[in-house]
């Protein structure tokens, strides 16, 4: 029997292989953290506009509580430095230092972007399972200076489903990187916020050229009526 194929994704059918598969996706969330969606966070500090990032919160609340019934992989991320700030870069440094918002300072929440600190943390609504992977990166791509590469090949991992925030640097930058070492990403949009919308959607134009050059992009509730029909054709 064909495996079925996620049809209401642009701008192409999700996999590319044809040959969706519980076992060989892995969902990813990027960065749901206080920081970036409560106030008195990183982002807020910034003086950037938390509210489209909020958007996204419930709906990926939704879609997580989907794809946990289905035993799909979920792997975690926190942008966040270690506590001596060895792994923060001059240049990065700087620019949270002009944005008014030094990452090691001190905010409502503990310590900006600091590993261990509250504001780091992800948010209560999202809280990872004790069985949940959580991988903190120092950079946008949560490939970088990470294990997730070698945790997604330990595990046989083929496809990503990509949501969190923000939409045009740390999903931007992930997705990217994946699709650069061949993992196959499914962005669900509506779980996903940046500064501006029209920052968020630069990304999905910017995802439907060349075929769909990053990877394609759909709706979460779109998805999850995929995910319920493609294990009821396969079980």
């Amino acid at each position: 029997m064909k495996k079925p194929q996620f049809n209401l994704s642009t701008p192409y059918k999700w996999p590319l292989s044809g040959h969706f598969s519980l076992t060989t996706t892995a969902v990813i969330v990027i960065d749901m953290q206080r920081d970036f969606l409560e106030d008195g966070g990183y982002f807020a500090s910034m003086g950037e506009d938390i509210s489209h990032a909020q958007k996204a919160i419930q709906p990926a609340k939704h879609f997580l509580e989907t794809a946990r019934n289905l035993n799909m992989m979920v792997i975690h991320t926190r942008e966040s430095h270690r506590t001596n700030l060895d792994d923060l870069n001059a240049n990065k440094f700087i620019k949270s230092q002009n944005q008014g918002a030094p990452i090691g300072s001190n905010g409502p929440m503990g310590r900006l972007l600091v590993r261990g600190e509250y504001g780091s943390d992800i948010i209560d609504d999202l809280k990872p399972l004790n069985k949940e992977t959580v991988i903190d990166k120092p950079g946008n791509s949560a490939f970088y200076a990470t294990d997730l590469d070698i945790i997604l090949k330990t595990n046989r991992i083929e496809s990503l489903v990509l949501l969190g925030v923000t939409t045009d640097v740390c999903i931007s930058s992930t997705m990217r990187d994946a699709n650069d070492r061949g993992f196959d990403c499914l962005l669900l949009e509506d779980c996903c916020g940046a500064a501006t919308e029209s920052l968020h959607h630069s990304v999905l134009k910017s995802m439907e050229r060349e075929g769909g050059i990053f990877g394609c992009y759909g709706q979460s509730l779109d998805f999850c009526q995929f995910l319920s029909n493609a294990v009821e054709q396969t079980s």
